[in-house]
């Protein structure tokens, strides 16, 4: 929501005007002088919208205020060309609403357009998440990234490695979402204040590395690329079990961490919907960008969200630190999901950042059954898995 400056007004006393924390509002003005706000320019308010309102009989900005549960200054604040004390019946003002309830709704198929609009809302709303774009997939869709906060340490969480585990963005998002209402509404998660971990963290999130495939899964191959995907899926039309990305290349074992072991017994020797590693690692353009992410931002710690097994992996080669199994013990206790330190496979996300960094990352395996999971698991595998999110932002040893 945009208010404009008038004489005497300060980032603070918004703050105190909405309820909202100054860190906030300074993050979603990043181009403007807290110490000399200039009269008529434009400030963002995260957390608020506004809505239009038709005076009727009897209204006041004082008995509407009171109605809202809002200042009454905030009200003049929105609608500075209009006399409180000559209010007309039938005048259009606009009243500040505060936003209270989720944008993402993530019990649906969550394809890439799905997100580009949530990730629009967001902004609008939250302007203090930064958006960057780390690169595009095969088809030239953008490999977004959000960023919340600004702290030292540094957390790192994608999902939809895999197409038919697209179910893992619509978490990831969901949990986004429940992070910055939690911060504009001053309201713990699971009696977890998340202001302390907005300004000690910079929480980065991929939720969808592989938008080509996700759309593959929900709604089929593309018109000029249908005959050449449905060779590569055996001949099928059904594509609910494709896993990899556009061009059949499993992009969770693209890696360079013991790579050649994933090419070599893999039984797919050219591309297909799951299982192939590719002719080199880092072949594919969602692979590049992901380590080049990696690499320029030093995180951490690592999150890969994939599915299923209600288990997590978090070692390599022993490479991993002693923080990792700390990490591992309290993921366990906080979901229930079983703590696997090694797993005889090699060449993911997870394997490379503990090989290449030396810190913790952990493969998650949500839910349980056969891929895509079912939007009727939604609910378990959200309450299951939000402990091991909330850790993995707040708990430093």
């Amino acid at each position: 929501m945009k208010v404009r400056v008038r004489n005497g007004d300060t980032f603070w006393y918004y703050s105190n005007l909405f309820y909202i924390p100054n860190k906030l509002i300074i993050d979603s003005n990043p181009s403007l002088d807290p110490q000399g706000l200039k009269i008529g320019t434009e400030v963002e308010i995260p957390g608020f919208t506004k809505e239009s309102y038709t005076i009727k009989q009897g209204d006041t900005f004082w008995n509407l205020a009171g109605q809202r549960n809002i200042h009454v200054d905030a009200i003049s604040l929105i609608n500075g060309d209009i006399n409180p004390n000559t209010l007309k019946i039938g005048t259009t003002i606009y009243l500040p609403a505060r936003v209270v309830n989720p944008i993402v709704n993530g019990k649906q198929g969550y394809g890439s357009e799905v997100l580009e609009r949530d990730l629009k809302k967001l902004k609008e709303i939250y302007p203090f998440i930064k958006l960057n774009s780390i690169g595009e997939s095969v088809m030239g869709k953008p490999l977004v990234e959000m960023r919340i906060g600004n702290g030292r340490r540094k957390v790192h969480m994608d999902a939809s490695f895999h197409a038919n585990e697209w179910i893992t963005t619509s978490i990831l998002m969901t949990f986004l979402n429940e992070y910055l209402l939690s911060l504009t509404n001053v309201m713990p998660i699971r009696g977890v204040q998340t202001m302390p971990i907005y300004t000690g963290v910079t929480l980065s999130i991929v939720p969808m590395v592989n938008p080509d495939g996700v759309d593959l899964v929900l709604k089929g191959p593309p018109e000029n690329m249908n005959e050449q995907l449905i060779t590569l899926n055996k001949g099928s039309s059904d594509f609910t079990g494709w896993k990899a990305n556009i061009r059949g290349v499993d992009l969770n074992n693209q890696f360079p961490a013991k790579w050649e072991i994933e090419k070599e017994r893999k039984e797919e020797k050219s591309p297909a919907p799951r299982d192939f590693p590719g002719d080199k690692p880092l072949s594919e353009p969602e692979a590049i960008a992901m380590a080049e992410l990696a690499k320029e931002e030093a995180f951490d710690r690592l999150l890969a969200i994939h599915t299923q097994g209600k288990e997590f992996y978090w070692g390599y080669e022993g490479l991993e630190p002693p923080e990792a199994e700390r990490l591992a013990q309290d993921f366990e206790r906080v979901s229930g999901y079983k703590s696997v330190r090694y797993v005889d496979s090699y060449a993911g996300y997870k394997d490379w950042f503990i090989k290449e960094f030396q810190k913790p990352a952990f493969t998650l395996e949500l839910g349980k059954g056969i891929n895509p999971l079912p939007l009727s698991q939604f609910d378990e595998i959200y309450r299951d898995t939000l402990g091991i999110f909330l850790v993995a932002v707040y708990r430093w040893y």
